[in-house]
Parts: C-alpha cells; structure tokens; sequence
C-alpha cells in the first residue's frame, strides 16, 4: 500500500508527541502489512499475532530512532523480522536448556484520557449484547478488554496481571477495540 508521505511524517511526529490518535492512526494503517508478512512466515494465527503485537509495541517505544528518510513500513517489517528471529533464538535455547534474559524496556507513555470513537460506541452499548459481541474476539483481546472496561484497571496493572510489557498491553488494547467497534457497527449495518 503506497502511503503519502507527508500526512504519514505529520502522524509519526504526532506520535512521538504522545498523540493516541496518532498510535492508532499507525496501528490500523500497517497492522494488515506487519500481519500478514508475519502470518507468511510463522504460519500460525496466533503467533503471528503476537508478534505483530510486540512489533508495534517496540515500534512505538522506539519511535524517536525512526529516520524520516526511510520508508516506515520497511521500519516496522525490519523490527517485526527482528523480533521473529529472537522468538526462535529463544527458543532453541530454552530447549537446549539455555535461559535468556529479557532486558527490561521504557515504556512510551501512550495518553488514554481522551475517549476514542471506539470508546464511545463501546460505552452506548447495551451490556447484554456487549457482552456477546465481545465473545466475537479473540481470547487475548476479550482479556484486555474485561481487565480494562469490566473491572476498570490501569494499564500497568493489566500488564502485571498478564506479565506482559505495557507497551504491548497498550497495543493489544488499541486492536481490541478497533475490532470490537468494527463488530458493532457492522451489526448495526453501519
């Protein structure tokens, strides 16, 4: 997909602001891209998925490193590869009985006081057919989901509870509720 450039350059800048319409703006454009080249190479939904998740998540904290001469999806491709590649370094070595470290990352400080239009259609919506529109979504984003909105905890303590990264909770939460909007309005027939 060929992205002009200028607007794209305007929501990386954003992005380093703190902007979350700017996180989400590049999530939704390259999630489809990063996916299926990680779907090609794994061969497995799931996997794929999570890698996609920890690409946007090291993406974002890393963001400032970006050189605006360089194409951004190229960028992201890059850090996803990278990260597929350690997933199975680790690996081996945890079966050959080797452990590895994870090193500890800064966490980009990604603003959520400002409701997102997702935020909105999710809160006008009945409980009862929340609920089973929420039963639509994959395991790990009816998780975030429920940890966030049912039993209303920050971010950090999601990413406690699920001992993941927060960066990677913030992502998983954005596409969780990208995909929970889009069911909703798709069976609103919007």
């Amino acid at each position: 997909m060929e992205i002009n450039k200028a607007p794209l350059l305007h929501q990386i800048e954003q992005a380093r602001a703190g902007q979350q319409a700017a996180y989400k703006y590049l999530l939704d454009t390259f999630w489809g891209e990063v996916y299926a080249f990680q779907l090609k190479r794994t061969k497995n939904e799931y996997d794929a998925e999570e890698i996609t998740i920890q690409t946007f998540s090291k993406a974002f904290d890393k963001l400032s490193t970006f050189d605006n001469q360089y194409v951004f999806k190229t960028w992201l491709i890059t850090i996803s590869k990278n990260i597929h590649i350690d997933l199975i370094r680790k690996k081996n070595a945890s079966i050959r009985g080797k452990t590895a470290d994870e090193s500890n990352e800064k966490v980009n400080r990604i603003a959520d006081e400002t409701p997102s239009i997702e935020d909105i259609l999710i809160n006008e919506q009945h409980l009862a057919q929340l609920l089973s529109d929420i039963k639509q979504l994959k395991p790990p984003y009816q998780e975030v989901i429920n940890l966030r909105y049912f039993q209303e905890k920050t971010y950090k303590e999601i990413a406690a509870e699920l001992d993941e990264p927060l960066n990677n909770i913030k992502v998983k939460l954005l596409r969780a509720k990208k995909l929970l909007s889009q069911i909703i309005e798709t069976r609103r027939g919007m």
